[in-house]
């Protein structure tokens, strides 16, 4: 069997040719999607600054929900101080150390702020931090003063030299530099430990939400007991401080593990790695489904005769089967190869886009393993072999005799099945359609996408039926005057329906495709603006990114600016909203901004019920759609996991419309206290009375504090403040549009092709090339008309719906140069992969061309 379909592959090497490109390019993207996968699960990050401990113990930065992954938290969570002493206590352990992070940064001679180095949130640190650096060279003596620091050796500043530091909120004060710090990421400022722990808010005495506790804790232990990464003294350190941490919650990590708790908001990084690959591999796996099944489908539509003989020689309808699949299969298995190795290199050029774009850190590395090509290997045989035996089940099924007579033209009557299957799968996408409706969130815009292409795979089972009666209904009404070449067309796209309208649906999927993923992302983008824009009443806000958050005293200040009418600050965070569903316990993530009761002034969410004047104490406001969906009306009980991990049973105060634009909930600032990694506002949205001289006085303002940066709250009309997961969406859909595009023509090139016999028995009637080439065009226009009006037709109630949905209007926002971008392209490909194998075709002598056949 392998034999004969080695040997019917070659024969058939140009049909085949759009099975390989199929093949390759879906390889490529089903391996990518993979490879982000796996380094969402097991992607390590490196040590970083605790490179020098063997073990370390912090807190779990991890949400748990049942029967799900875990969902990585972004605020740290910290560890009792008075563990230190304990773990120092154990057998083996050499130093332990309490290390905690806070907002540090230097101020140059012009006073602006320059960032310590890594991130300016956690940049300060006590001295007795050095000892987690990974062979650390000190320069100098450690600081032991309140006004000593030592800095990192790339800085700038010298051993000796008086530094301005601005460290967590406070004004800027003089430490004279003592030491200069040489290691990997040993970036920072690091002060005394008495005097970190004071300005940091963690001394034991203190008052503040997290007096007494360190960010984590890290050993060291002694050299014979190896470096945590896996020798036998070593674990058994591990395993010592595992047993007196137990019943804590917290975690013992070593090794290559040690990298998740040097930033929690890092390693968050990898949840969304696993959401990516999962919203990117559903459309993947359909698309890449599709046109495989289509090209198989011309491919074995082209050897309907050798089949037929076959069966009337005596072939079973089992082996007729197995040998289309034995044939698919090994074209397939040629074009694996080169297509999983460019989904390895995609998936790397993938992840610099997100590192590029601030949506992944650029020390996340890619995962590579087997795993991503053996998944691609198994769903890709799987699908090849499922659609070479599909597209050969007629043929084989058929008595020998009718499978000859067929093998030259095609079924009278398309199936009704098929037909029937292919226009409930078209209603069912229109129904699906309406989720926008019922759903304004990001979740329910993304079905939009998903109902089209599920429409598309409709058109393509249905299809046969839809154009036969559209090219009978033409044919009947066609003029008896008519030209040759036009009359011949109609004629073939009524008689070869099942040919045309396998040509016809991949091009009216790429239309969906590009109108519905780009137009969702555009019209979710204009309706989350809109929300932004109008429910924002501040005209400016006040940031110190390179400070890591606003100084104290920030508010006062701008309130006293001449012209200020009012300042609030505000904070972002993750939460954890677990609530039920369907009687069965849920938990999701959702982004929550912190808010006080005095931002009523400088924002309007839009409140429908309740007001933010209550927003204090153990209360929270919630979106329209959250609490209609939820049960979590006004005065009810909700339960939230924080960003730092602590459980809370807030009170709904108040119930706003503007969601998309401010999140599903919004946090009083005393339920958020204590649990962000900084503690400091993020920014402070100013009103004013629009005059030049209030805008005058913030500039003055943000100028005289060292950090502070004022900019104006409208967004960009260039699209510069779009979000970084628009620009990636657009990526996905040049990619996948490429691949589309590509495996489209080369099915159209190969059905051309196939029709060698066609024209050269046209020719030998008395038909000239030209005639020939004028009926090819009339059915490439055919062809690009009938998938443009389809794809419209397909596209137009998901979008419509969307629209109305998201901006209360029955169409979607994008841009207006969409649609004839689109248009153009599937003309060019349809006259470009139809003129090109006729003018092959052409200068074969008919003789030769049925003699080839």
């Amino acid at each position: 069997m392998l034999h004969l379909a080695l040997r019917m592959a070659v024969h058939r090497i140009t049909a085949l040719l759009a099975v390989a490109c199929a093949v390759l390019g879906g390889a490529a993207l089903i391996t990518t999607t993979g490879v982000l996968a796996e380094s969402g699960l097991r992607s390590q990050l490196p040590p970083g600054r605790l490179g020098g401990a063997d073990v370390v113990v912090a807190a779990d930065q991890e949400f748990h929900p049942s029967g799900d992954l875990p969902v990585a938290l972004p605020e740290r969570a910290t560890v009792p101080g008075r563990l230190v002493e304990r773990l120092a206590a154990l057998p083996g352990v050499t130093d332990a150390v309490g290390d905690i992070g806070f907002p540090a940064a230097l101020a140059d001679g012009r006073g602006q702020a320059v960032p310590a180095g890594g991130d300016p949130r956690t940049a300060g640190h006590g001295w007795s931090s050095t000892k987690l650096l990974a062979d650390a060279r000190v320069t100098g003596r450690a600081p032991s003063g309140a006004h000593e620091v030592a800095v990192g050796a790339g800085a700038g500043p010298a051993v000796g030299e008086t530094v301005e530091v601005v460290a967590n909120g406070r004004p800027a004060v003089s430490y004279r530099v003592t030491a200069l710090v040489d290691a990997p990421d040993a970036d920072g400022v690091y002060f005394a430990d008495a005097t970190a722990a004071g300005l940091a808010g963690r001394d034991a005495g203190g008052t503040g939400p997290r007096a007494g506790t360190v960010d984590l804790v890290g050993l060291r232990v002694d050299e014979g007991a190896g470096d945590g990464a896996g020798s036998g003294a070593g674990e058994r350190v591990a395993d010592a401080v595992r047993a007196e941490v137990a019943g804590t919650g917290l975690k013992v990590v070593t090794g290559a593990d040690r990298g998740d708790a040097v930033a929690p908001g890092v390693g968050s990084a990898r949840s969304l790695l696993i959401l990516l690959a999962g919203s990117l591999g559903g459309i993947v796996l359909l698309i890449t489904g599709f046109v495989v099944a289509g090209a198989l489908g011309v491919t074995i539509a082209g050897q309907r005769r050798d089949l037929a003989l076959m069966r009337a020689v005596g072939a079973t309808p089992q082996q007729i089967r197995r040998l289309a699949a034995a044939q698919s299969t090994v074209v397939a298995a040629v074009a694996l190869v080169p297509g999983v190795a460019a989904g390895y290199l995609l998936a790397g050029r993938f992840r610099e886009l997100l590192a590029d774009r601030g949506v992944l850190p650029a020390e996340l590395p890619l995962t590579v393993g087997p795993l991503p090509a053996l998944a691609t290997l198994l769903l890709v045989v799987a699908a090849v072999q499922l659609s070479a035996r599909c597209a050969a089940w007629r043929t084989s099924r058929m008595p020998a005799t009718e499978a000859v007579a067929e093998s030259r033209s095609e079924p009278r009557t398309p199936s009704r099945t098929r037909t029937g299957a292919g226009l409930l799968l078209m209603l069912g996408a229109c129904a699906l359609s309406a989720v926008p409706l019922l759903s304004r969130t990001a979740l329910g815009a993304s079905v939009t996408s998903i109902a089209g292409i599920l429409a598309a795979i409709g058109l393509a089972m249905a299809g046969p039926a839809l154009v036969r009666s559209a090219g009978e209904a033409a044919v009947r009404r066609l003029r008896p005057g008519a030209a040759a070449p036009t009359w011949l067309a109609l004629a073939n796209v009524r008689a070869y329906a099942l040919r045309l309208s396998g040509v016809v649906s991949p091009l009216a999927m790429g239309v969906v495709f590009v109108l519905t993923y780009t137009l969702t992302q555009t019209t979710v983008l204009a309706a989350t603006s809109d929300d932004t824009r109008t429910g924002t009443l501040a005209q400016y806000e006040l940031t110190a990114p390179a400070l890591g958050g606003l100084p104290d005293g920030t508010l006062a200040a701008v309130r006293e600016v001449p012209g200020v009418r009012a300042a609030a600050a505000a904070q972002a965070t993750t939460v954890m909203w677990e609530y039920e569903e369907l009687g069965e316990p849920a938990a999701e993530s959702a982004p929550a901004t912190i808010l006080g009761p005095d931002a009523r002034d400088v924002v309007d969410l839009g409140v429908t019920d309740g007001g933010l004047d209550r927003l204090t104490g153990g209360t929270v406001a919630v979106s329209a759609e959250a609490a209609r969906t939820r049960g979590a009306g006004l005065g009810e009980r909700i339960q939230l996991v924080l960003g730092d991990g602590a459980r809370v049973d807030a009170r709904v105060v108040a119930v706003y419309d503007r969601g998309l634009g401010f999140g599903p909930v919004v946090l009083s600032r005393q339920l958020a206290a204590g649990h962000t990694t900084t503690g400091l506002d993020q920014r402070a949205l100013v009103r004013t009375d629009g005059t030049l001289a209030a805008q005058a006085g913030l500039s003055a303002l943000a100028a005289d504090r060292p950090g502070l940066a004022v900019a104006g709250t409208a967004p960009d009309a260039a699209g510069a403040d779009a979000p970084p997961e628009v620009w990636i969406n657009l990526a996905l859909v040049v990619v996948l549009l490429g691949y589309l595009l590509l495996s489209i023509a080369n099915k159209l090139v190969a059905a051309t092709a196939q029709r060698r016999t066609e024209i050269a028995a046209l020719r030998l009637v008395g038909t000239t090339p030209r005639q020939i080439l004028a009926m090819m065009r009339r059915e490439a226009a055919v062809v690009a008309a009938a998938a443009l009006a389809a794809g419209l037709a397909l596209s137009a109630v998901p979008l419509a719906l969307l629209g109305q949905g998201f901006l209360g209007r029955p169409w979607p926002a994008g841009p207006a140069w969409l649609l004839p971008a689109v248009a153009a392209t599937v003309v060019a490909t349809a006259y470009l992969t139809v003129e090109l194998p006729t003018r092959h075709a052409l200068r074969t002598p008919p003789a030769d061309g049925l003699r080839a056949a």
